[in-house]
């Protein structure tokens, strides 16, 4: 069974890792590069389908 202290250390790795991936996507985007598939991943966001916004 978790305890408190590990539930939380866990939540707070949960935040930075999902921060973390929204900031190095956003960087990614407003450099005009890709960003890398794993930090799509985290953010619940399909890499493939993500690559193809913009092209119809």
């Amino acid at each position: 069974m978790s305890t408190p202290r590990k539930t939380f250390f866990a939540t707070l790795g949960t935040f930075a890792d999902v921060f973390g991936s929204a900031a190095a996507v956003s960087n990614a985007v407003e450099a005009g590069r890709a960003p890398k598939a794993k930090h799509l991943r985290t953010l619940g966001i399909d890499p493939g389908a993500f690559r193809s916004i913009g092209k119809l």
